[in-house]
């Protein structure tokens, strides 16, 4: 009996001739599954491949789940790891909550006011848990998930029931945060953009680890971190911070959690810190004296959570 060829079969043949792809609909599932990678692009081939190579490294024998993102607008570089894993916020929440409030007062044609801007300057610079509750009760979660609306941030998830340490964040998101506070956009006014650098500029000494680890000289240095402890997932640690000057302009977000101590997951971070900083802006000469070297007592707020934990 002669076979007829359904049209299914006839679209496979004209595909595999055409050296096409399709789908496999019933592939083998693996026994686990892969271990993410860090992936990085940029304009330069040559610095995309030693990020990959350097920031793996660093994570080399590392516990824990570690995400990580990296964007340098002068080399269009970026990396990625893990990037939509979400994380309970702990502190790193504070640049969104004053992001909000400015982008709502501009909604309003209005400047803060000196309580809210005293407020805004605890919250930020000290890592004031008070007065993020304080804030984070006048905004609502409404407002706040209008700016991140705004913002794009979609995969953030705000705390519930005033518990915003307990916000839901991923790398992605975060760096999408950096990079509305560090160029000209529509939602986050010049003026508030210079105000949230201003206040991650100023961050007390104690809490100037992570992200800037490393740093040259040469780069002005905004970042802002957080902690905190459940009895799952141990100790989430996290660090994000701006990077400008020596020809670069760049962002950093390290998320983690996993980690067995407060130090253990701060070390993690700045091992990847220490790497990228090198290779974006190597430097010359005498460099241990020229790289941001941070307290070997890094200090931070752990938020407030249920009394449960969990």
């Amino acid at each position: 009996m002669t076979h007829r060829t359904t049209r299914r079969e006839r679209v496979i043949a004209g595909a595999l001739g055409a050296g096409l792809l399709l789908p496999c609909v019933a592939a083998a599932t693996p026994a686990a599954a892969a271990t993410p990678q860090v992936s990085c692009t940029s304009g330069r081939a040559a610095l995309a491949e030693k990020l990959r190579k350097d920031i793996t490294a660093a994570l080399a024998n590392r516990k824990g789940t570690i995400a990580v993102g990296l964007h340098d607008r002068a080399t269009n570089t970026t990396c990625t790891l893990r990037g939509s894993t979400a994380f309970d916020s702990a502190s790193v929440v504070k640049v969104t909550v004053l992001a909000t409030l400015l982008w709502d007062a501009k909604k309003h044609n209005r400047y803060l006011t000196q309580r809210e801007a005293d407020l805004s300057k605890a919250m930020i610079t000290k890592s004031d848990n008070a007065a993020t509750s304080t804030l984070w009760r006048q905004l609502g979660t409404t407002k706040i998930k209008g700016f991140l609306t705004a913002a794009g941030m979609t995969q953030t998830k705000p705390g519930a029931n005033g518990y915003w340490g307990l916000t839901q964040i991923t790398v992605q998101d975060e760096q999408k945060l950096l990079g509305l506070v560090t160029a000209k956009n529509s939602v986050l006014s010049d003026n508030s953009r210079a105000y949230i650098l201003k206040l991650m500029g100023q961050v007390v000494s104690s809490q100037r680890w992570g992200t800037p680890a490393g740093a040259p000289s040469t780069v002005s240095v905004h970042v802002k971190n957080g902690w905190l402890s459940r009895a799952t997932h141990g100790w989430r640690v996290h660090s994000i911070g701006t990077f400008k000057g020596a020809g670069h302009d760049y962002m950093i977000s390290v998320l983690t959690h996993g980690n067995s101590t407060m130090n253990y997951g701060v070390t993690t971070i700045q091992g990847v810190a220490k790497a990228i900083h090198k290779d974006l802006v190597p430097v010359t000469g005498s460099a241990g004296a020229q790289r941001y070297v941070p307290t070997d007592q890094p200090g931070e707020a752990s938020v407030p959570v249920p009394p449960t934990g969990g």
